[in-house]
């Protein structure tokens, strides 16, 4: 057996090296150059799983007066002050069936709760410079926390509320020290449940990790702290099934400080939560070609694979989940991160995230800043919007092994397909002038593999499950006019855009014919939903 899995492997070789030649120089009818490939799928297991609802998106705290680099870019997107009538922002959200919401952010441990155990004036957020992130603590009122509920429900949204970490603690040299006060939170976790809101889960700090932002809590005393906070939940939740997911610390990844965390939290945790803006400060004029760079997009895997180590190495059951993530951090960058061009760094990580066994990923924002899902004023769905919702509906739980060969340029990523058969392959092509052909290769087993339309005698032709061999459906994602900072999405040549009573519009494929290669414009993205290969992974 071992000497027949080396000869299929060197046969697969010289057949990719001819196979690279023929097609490398190949011009198409525009004079683009067009280069052949293969997508490589095992298909014996899954290497890793997401949640049914992996898709998250964040709402987040910031006043209108947040404003970075001399632009202020948040308007009205503060969970005190966003617009709960606009039918936009509700059918957005419906459209997901559900969607997760992850509530919190820089200012949600300067948050207190206007229950009645709250003897201070319910009061907003009020700037000043020489407070910490130069705002005043600021007070959810509870008729607010109502009209959001009212909202959720009737969007059919998955709440996550992030709660004040710092209540209680004294701040020394960049480090908050002491026991959690959880007198306020408990009593807003109390009044929730009288009023039968339902909470996905309670996360508990925003970035008090490792060295933290603005200041720091030790691992030790943050497994203490969330240690607290899931005796809350239990008793507050007593008869109630099921309860609320106790989530973790939401900030920057430090292995050290998230092993030690991990370790003595034990089963107080659900969810390990952690942030991502690998792409550096919005000011930055180099985002696109960071955005572009596929070693640049690798470099992030290390984080996403020393947390999954650590989580399973460990006793307890915790699943890993990115908390936040913006890419470009100080709200992001206009015409980049709120444009087509972002949506090569979304889906990347929402593939690479998920080969890594990461169940939920929360997109910073929903609404508000430059990298909202949604205009931050007029609330239209930016381009991300649509990748993230075809991700939702196309790629199910089940993460397969895939590899690309061909180009650099190509990410490929594929997972059994979403309630539908088959598989569904996401690949993005981060060339400016190269068209790509790419076939599908399927290994079975340990040793073998079937390659549509094969036509070369040394590489191995196997019949495979299928069933009536219909077409593949395909969603090709193209920028208006080409222009990478459009904010205006093609989805196979058609404009995607709400009418006017605010409707999101249909996402509808074309279809292919399954034995043809899919092809990969330059600059464009493509799902292809194969509903004819039938993977002992996904069964």
């Amino acid at each position: 057996m071992g000497s027949q899995i080396r000869l299929l492997g060197l046969c697969l070789w010289m057949y990719l090296v001819s196979f690279r030649f023929i097609g490398v120089n190949a011009l198409n009818e525009r004079g683009v150059e067009a280069v052949k490939g293969i997508v490589f799928i095992h298909g014996k297991s899954a290497i890793g799983k997401i949640d049914d609802d992996f898709i998250c998106a964040t709402l987040d705290w910031w006043p209108p007066q947040k404003c970075d680099y001399g632009k202020c870019s948040w308007g009205h997107a503060s969970l005190l002050n966003l617009d709960l009538n606009n039918k936009i922002l509700l059918n957005a959200v419906k459209a997901f069936s559900p969607l997760k919401i992850r509530l919190g952010g820089t200012l949600q441990d300067r948050v207190t709760y206007g229950t009645e155990d709250n003897r201070k004036p319910c009061i907003p957020f009020v700037w000043n410079t020489k407070a910490m992130f130069r705002f005043t603590e600021g007070c959810l009122p509870m008729h607010r926390w109502d009209e959001l509920n009212s909202f959720f429900q009737k969007a059919g949204a998955k709440v996550i509320f992030g709660l004040n970490a710092l209540a209680g603690k004294s701040g020394t040299a960049g480090s908050a020290v002491g026991p959690w006060n959880h007198s306020n939170a408990e009593s807003f976790i109390r009044y929730t449940v009288r009023k039968k809101y339902t909470i996905h889960g309670w996360e508990l700090g925003n970035e008090l990790c490792g060295n933290g932002v603005g200041t720091s809590v030790s691992a030790d005393q943050y497994a203490s702290d969330v240690a607290a906070l899931r005796y809350i939940v239990q008793n507050a939740y007593r008869g109630i099934e099921p309860k609320p997911l106790v989530i973790a610390p939401g900030g920057f990844f430090e292995a050290n400080w998230f092993k030690e965390f991990v370790s003595k939290s034990g089963e107080s945790v659900d969810v390990v939560t952690h942030h991502i803006y690998n792409l550096g400060a919005g000011v930055d004029d180099h985002l696109t070609d960071e955005i572009l760079n596929p070693s640049f997009l690798d470099g992030v895997a290390s984080t996403f694979s020393s947390l999954k180590n650590i989580l399973q190495s460990s006793a307890n059951s915790a699943k890993a989940w990115v908390g936040e993530a913006g890419g470009a951090y100080n709200s992001g960058h206009h015409l980049v991160s709120d444009a087509f061009v972002y949506s090569f760094w979304y889906l990347d990580q929402l593939g690479m995230s998920a080969s890594y066994d990461t169940r939920t990923y929360c997109r910073q924002t929903l609404i508000g800043g430059n990298y909202g899902l949604l205009n931050t004023s007029t609330f239209v769905p930016n381009p991300d919007y649509y990748s993230a919702l075809l991700w939702h509906r196309l790629m199910g739980g089940r993460v397969l092994s895939t590899t690309f060969i061909g180009t650099k340029k190509i990410r490929a990523y594929a997972h059994c397909a979403k309630e539908s058969k088959g598989i569904t392959i996401l690949l993005l092509n981060l060339d400016n002038s190269t068209t790509v052909q790419a076939e599908v290769a399927i290994k079975y087993t340990e040793s073998l593999w079937h390659r549509k339309r094969s036509r070369n005698s040394n590489f191995t032709k196997l019949p495979y499950p299928r069933v009536s061999e219909p077409a593949r459906k395909e969603y090709h994602l193209t920028a208006k006019d080409g222009n990478l900072h459009s904010q205006i999405m093609l989805l196979n040549g058609n404009i995607l855009t709400v009418n006017s009573a605010g409707d999101i519009p249909p996402l509808n494929p074309i279809y292919v014919d399954s034995s043809k290669p899919i092809i990969v414009g330059p600059l464009s993205i493509v799902f292809a939903n194969i509903p004819d290969v039938v993977l002992p992974a996904c069964s």
